[in-house]
Formats: C-alpha cells, sequence, structure tokens
C-alpha cells in the first residue's frame, strides 16, 4: 500500500480544529474534479453537500474555469458563464465530503461550523487497457484516475 500525503502543509493545519479524508485512484475526469473542487472550496459543509446534491440533480452547473473550450453556457453562474453538470464526480467528491464530516465528527468538531479550507483534485495512477484493431494489431488505451483531497476546518463561533 503506497504512502499518500496531502498536498496542503501540515504545520499550517491545526490537528484539534480540522478533519481530513481523500479519494484515492477514483475512476472520475481529473478535469471535471479540478472544477468541483474548485467550485465548493471555501464553502460551509452543508452549502457544499446542498450544492454538490444540486449538481447530481442537474439543477446547478459547475463553473468551468480551464478545460472550457466549446462548452456551452448555463444558467445561474456567476463570473464565468460556461459550465457543466458532472453527475459522477459530483457524486465521488460527496463521498470524500461526507467521509470528512464524519472524521469531523469522530474529533468532536461542531458540523455546523466546518468549513471547506482545501479542495484539491489531480490525476493520479494510469490504468493501461487495449483496443483490439485491424490486421490482428491493438492500440493502447489509457484511463486516468483521480486523487480528491478535502480538509475541513471549525469556524470560530460567537
Amino acid at each position: 500500500m503506497p504512502k499518500w500525503g496531502y498536498s496542503i502543509i501540515q504545520e499550517t493545519l491545526d490537528p484539534e480544529k480540522t478533519a481530513k479524508a481523500s479519494g484515492r485512484e477514483l475512476k472520475v475526469s481529473h478535469k471535471a474534479a479540478r472544477e468541483v473542487c474548485r467550485a465548493v472550496r471555501g464553502m460551509m459543509l452543508s452549502t457544499a453537500k446542498e450544492y454538490l446534491r444540486g449538481v447530481i440533480a442537474m439543477k446547478k452547473a459547475v463553473p468551468y474555469a480551464r478545460y472550457k473550450k466549446k462548452l456551452g453556457h448555463r444558467r445561474g453562474l456567476v463570473r464565468t458563464f460556461a459550465g457543466r453538470y458532472p453527475i459522477k464526480t459530483s457524486a465521488q467528491v460527496l463521498r470524500v465530503i461526507e467521509a470528512a464530516e464524519s472524521n469531523a465528527e469522530n474529533k468532536g468538531l461542531d458540523v455546523d461550523r466546518l468549513r471547506i479550507i482545501h479542495a484539491a483534485a489531480y490525476p493520479g495512477m494510469k490504468i493501461k487497457r487495449f483496443t483490439p484493431r485491424a490486421q490482428g494489431r491493438a492500440s493502447p488505451k489509457y484511463n486516468t484516475t483521480t486523487h480528491v483531497e478535502i480538509v475541513l476546518d471549525e469556524k470560530p463561533g460567537e
């Protein structure tokens, strides 16, 4: 089993006030995962979960900032108008967020005051397969997996 770390610097996190979770080698698009993580970063936990459920139901679009060439406009987006509904990716990111929430409950943190301070997605291992071609040949087919990291922080209360 490989030893995976987090892309956020560990010294910046207070271990009593933060909770982490990661999904490793998920079979989702790393491009869509990057945009979903960018959309939920900085949100409160309840807002992010509601937002991702809206994306899964195709009620809310995820704004695309990087991978948006020839991408159509979506209703309800601010600042950028290109967007999509990455259902599979949103479901996997939601699972990682719920895992981080469970880790926070285990630590005794207040779930109502949790905020996503770090959400990152980047490509993981490539799965190599072959697709048959004419004349008895074969061409390689690569599937890229995705690593998703979520860190929650307890916001100071009044």
